[in-house]
């Protein structure tokens, strides 16, 4: 079994804790599903979030599914002029047997944009 890393992001219309958690959530599950993961193959989450978010933290979206064993950290992303806000990055690092080349990377909604290279 090999370690992997998995970037994801979604952009939230607004800045208020309901709408993060839903949204983060949905960002976790749709990494874990379309990598074929579960919560025990998770070595790790990163999340970042914009500048312009302050609401809640989006590790506590991770929590409130069910993802509790899984040492998480928050961050503030780098504040850039025209970078797109309201913005929350994760990068997970999981165990896999998929090979670095079948690893899904998920963008959600404009968040798409980000990453056209890798979304998917």
């Amino acid at each position: 079994m090999a370690v992997r890393a998995v970037r994801g992001a979604v952009q939230l219309e607004w800045d208020e804790a309901g709408h993060m958690r839903e949204q983060v959530e949905e960002l976790l599950t749709t990494v874990l599903a379309r990598n074929d993961l579960t919560a025990d193959d998770l070595i790790s989450i990163w999340f970042t979030a914009t500048p312009d978010l302050h609401s809640d933290f989006p590790a506590a979206a991770a929590r409130g599914i069910g993802i509790v064993d899984v040492p998480l950290i928050c961050a503030q992303e780098l504040d850039i002029a025209g970078a797109m806000p309201r913005v929350v990055r994760l990068l997970a690092h999981v165990e896999t047997d998929l090979p670095k080349s079948r690893i899904a990377h998920v963008y959600l909604g404009a968040a798409a944009a980000l990453r056209k290279d890798i979304a998917q």
